[in-house]
């Protein structure tokens, strides 16, 4: 009889089961082919065309290229910068912030802002304000006589001062991961000490800076990675002063022999790539070591400073004012005057370049149109893409969504020069059906970018999914309610925020960018970030600075507009706000 009444019911169940995941299947379906074929595919590309360009895997041929003197040179040099200025960026990154978060250090919200700008401005633009701040014409040293003499050597165009402008540059990165940790430290611990009668520096060595030491180790691993494929500055300064390292080799041979030499540049790029990963996994291991375990508790409350106040907080706004200040008024100075060289004055000041650049320069206006238009259809691809992948990473655990979170993760994480020989490897043969190459077009930087930034616009989402009760998801699936209305009715509006949020940390980045698009650029296809080096190679300086001021504008307007919004975005999910 139980049998029986049973029966009605399975034939139902059959029909719904199918209906009700079908539309989750076809939705995991073609996330799979998005990360695949933008991510996975063009990287397996690139190794099979680094180990096996015949189809052969050829150990002679490998250790031809990379035993050669020249690539060995550069990659010495190449591990040289990258652990120098990691160890630089640490130690300035994870001073800045204990002093945020642990002391009474007035006006914090406006020096993090100051503090955290210069990773927000591109690298060649950072690369070439420091250029022009210390040449012998700096417009901003030359009145205080301060400049070196003609022709000296311009300090920067060194070893040294690639190492010193990318320690600086990546200092925000170790900042951001420590004073998140920072943060979580229990305030049981230092209150217990301070107790006690352990004075402030007693409590930092012994008691803070243990705790945080995965915090510090992974803002270590960020800063090196950022280091080791930062072509801006790499580009500027090492270029000139014929200090090769791998990412310029691959640059420089690219541009030289064009795609005949692709399979050799595949190898120096998988290369590039297996010391990101053995730093990362270093710096990883590093943190791992020893018990950090604390219990969850309030934020530590903060030392007071006292009668070291006032000389703590203006080292603290003299950094600022010499590592931010200095550069950008010297890029604003040398684009106020009509030639290089000469002394900004009331005779010599003019707005020329910076209306050259917005209204009649043709190339510049046709580059900044192109990097629009691709930016914004890459924020308007991935935001939806990324929220589909936020639902299936946090409420879909499984192997398929660990695959996804990893391979999303690998594209971020490998230097943009990589993925731009992926993407030339990838799509440099016709397409299948359509019988056209995408190499040279906007369409494989459009790649480019969405494989490049898709665990960007990931992260804040991710962390929206983690304060949104999944309680009325699964009520709307019982009611019948399929993925895709779940999605648009329920998740995206709680989500809202953190999209928001999302869209504009990947607008800021993509805009300006040129790690990845510098190898796809092209007669046909020319965006904003590599122009500042083009325009600089071609003796173009004051134009170029006008160009660079108009980046960092832009910039500042972004994050101000962030700023105005922020009280609606959840909180940390932008890096300038404290």
């Amino acid at each position: 009889m139980s049998l029986a009444l049973d029966m009605p019911k399975r034939p139902t169940r059959a029909l719904r089961f199918p209906r009700r995941l079908s539309g989750e299947y076809l939705l995991l379906l073609a996330l799979v082919v998005f990360v695949g074929v933008l991510s996975v595919v063009p990287l397996a590309r690139l190794a099979w065309s680094a180990l096996m360009p015949h189809g052969v895997f050829d150990a002679e041929r490998i250790a031809d290229i990379l035993g050669g003197r020249r690539v060995l040179e550069a990659t010495l040099n190449t591990v040289k910068i990258s652990v120098a200025s990691t160890m630089l960026a640490t130690i300035a990154g994870t001073a800045a912030a204990l002093l945020v978060s642990l002391t009474d250090m007035r006006y914090r919200t406006a020096w993090v802002f100051g503090f955290v700008l210069p990773l927000m401005i591109p690298p060649q633009v950072t690369a070439l304000a420091w250029i022009q701040a210390f040449s012998p014409a700096s417009p901003v040293l030359g009145p205080l006589g301060l400049t070196l003499p003609p022709g000296t050597p311009h300090p920067l165009y060194s070893m040294g001062g690639i190492v010193f402008l990318l320690g600086l540059y990546n200092a925000p990165l170790v900042f951001l991961s420590v004073r998140a940790s920072l943060q979580r430290l229990p305030a049981s611990l230092i209150e217990a000490a301070r107790s006690n009668g352990a004075g402030a520096g007693a409590v930092t060595r012994d008691i803070v800076l243990p705790l945080i030491r995965s915090g510090i180790f992974a803002g270590a691993a960020l800063a090196f990675v950022s280091s080791i494929g930062n072509f801006g500055i790499q580009a500027m300064l090492g270029i000139p002063a014929r200090v090769s390292t791998l990412i310029t080799m691959i640059y420089r041979r690219l541009n030289s022999y064009g795609p005949s030499a692709l399979s050799d540049m595949a190898l120096l790029a998988l290369l590039l790539a297996a010391l990101t990963v053995m730093g990362m996994g270093l710096t990883a291991w590093l943190g791992r070591q020893g018990d950090q375990r604390v219990d969850a508790a309030q934020r530590p409350p903060r030392m007071a400073l006292g009668r070291w106040r006032m000389a703590v907080s203006g080292a603290a706004w003299l950094y600022l004012v010499i590592c931010l200040l200095l550069p950008l008024s010297a890029l604003f100075g040398t684009a106020l005057v009509r030639g290089y060289g000469q002394p900004l004055n009331a005779e010599t000041i003019t707005f020329e370049n910076f209306a050259n650049a917005l209204f009649h320069h043709e190339g510049i206006r046709a580059a900044f149109l192109t990097s629009l238009w691709i930016t914004l259809v890459t924020v308007a691809v991935l935001i939806p893409v990324a929220v589909a992948l936020g639902y299936v990473l946090s409420w879909r655990k499984g192997r398929v969504a660990k695959l996804l979170r990893l391979a999303s993760e690998l594209a971020y994480a490998l230097p943009g020069i990589i993925i731009g020989v992926a993407m030339i490897l990838f799509f440099l043969r016709p397409l299948p059906g359509i019988g056209t190459s995408l190499y040279g077009t906007v369409w494989v930087i459009l790649a480019a970018y969405l494989s490049n930034y898709l665990a960007l616009a990931l992260r804040p989402i991710l962390g929206g999914y983690a304060q949104i009760d999944r309680g009325l998801d699964e009520a709307a699936q019982l009611a019948g309610a399929g993925i895709f209305s779940r999605l648009k009715d329920i998740v995206l509006p709680a989500l809202a925020p953190s999209a928001t949020a999302a869209a504009i940390l990947v607008f800021m980045t993509a805009i300006n960018e040129i790690q990845t698009s510098v190898l796809l650029v092209s007669s046909r296809a020319q965006t904003i970030g590599p122009t500042i080096i083009f325009l600089e190679e071609a003796g173009s300086s004051t134009l170029a600075a006008a160009v660079g001021c108009l980046m960092v504008v832009l910039v500042l307007v972004l994050m101000g507009l962030s700023l105005v919004f922020g009280r609606r975005l959840p909180e940390g999910v932008l890096p300038w706000r404290d």
